[in-house]
């Protein structure tokens, strides 16, 4: 049998389907689109189509994220804080700090040696510190996101942003851009942007654990987090279907307890 997870973002839809071990059959991302129902069954066609599974063997599926309420296929819903922090843990398996940066939020969940998670932050109040953030000041500047990892990893110099604001500071990117500021430079003063906001949020316990779509294409960022809390950040495999796959693992636990 089979178990799927959908996680369904404000930007990204990612599904995972597992066996009764965690080890992933198949996965599939896309856009979320503004028809959450129809992004959710394109994804699961896709992955049965391109993993030969057959939704017969889908003994059960759990959606989260922003728009878990619209999957009409799911059997149970989860938080994000509690998938996230399922998915996490099933690599690491002792104390951590989950740090989830999101395109519209970002999270701080804490879990014991057991995988209970015991608190959590969530920023919730602005775009700063969150991948519209980064975004931005990418259209700002008229790159690609793709491009700012290596940017952000090759600047030489410490530029400051002032404002968290994402409308200020981008404001802020073009005086910077008109001043002769190295582009490099800027980026990584995007990224420290970013840091300094987390780092304000809580604080860590254990080992650092990083998950989401921002640090699967940005691992510098990941990297400054870890600075910034003077330790090492670990991302997470997959990094950006940790919500999914910590779907599919409460899915598969559902479906044991009921068979128990």
């Amino acid at each position: 049998m089979a178990y799927c997870g959908i996680d369904i973002g404000a930007s990204t839809a990612k599904l995972v389907v597992i066996d009764e071990t965690g080890n992933i059959l198949g996965k599939a991302i896309g856009r979320s689109g503004i028809d959450y129902a129809k992004t959710a069954e394109a994804l699961l066609t896709d992955v049965c189509a391109a993993e030969s599974l057959d939704r017969s063997q889908m003994a059960r599926s759990l959606s989260t994220g922003y728009g878990r309420d619209n999957v009409p296929w799911a059997h149970a819903k989860m938080t994000e804080i509690a998938c996230h922090g399922k998915g996490a843990y099933f690599h690491f398996r002792k104390c951590i700090t989950v740090i989830d940066i999101g395109a519209q939020d970002s999270k701080i969940i804490h879990l014991d040696e057991a995988g209970k998670r015991t608190s959590f932050k969530m920023n919730r109040k602005c775009a700063a510190g969150t991948g519209a953030f980064i975004e931005e000041i990418a259209h700002r500047l008229a790159l690609d996101i793709s491009e700012l990892n290596a940017l952000a990893e090759s600047s030489t110099k410490d530029v400051s942003l002032g404002s968290y604001c994402t409308v200020f500071a981008a404001t802020e990117v073009l005086e910077k851009i008109r001043a002769g500021v190295d582009v490099a430079d800027i980026v990584r003063g995007a990224f420290n942007s970013v840091v300094k906001r987390i780092a304000e949020m809580d604080r860590i316990d254990g080992l650092l654990v990083a998950t989401g779509g921002v640090v699967a294409h940005n691992p510098f960022l990941a990297q400054l987090i870890g600075q910034s809390f003077d330790t090492e950040a670990q991302i997470v495999p997959d990094a950006q279907y940790t919500g999914a796959f910590g779907a599919a693992l409460y899915a598969a636990e559902q479906a044991q307890a009921q068979n128990a």
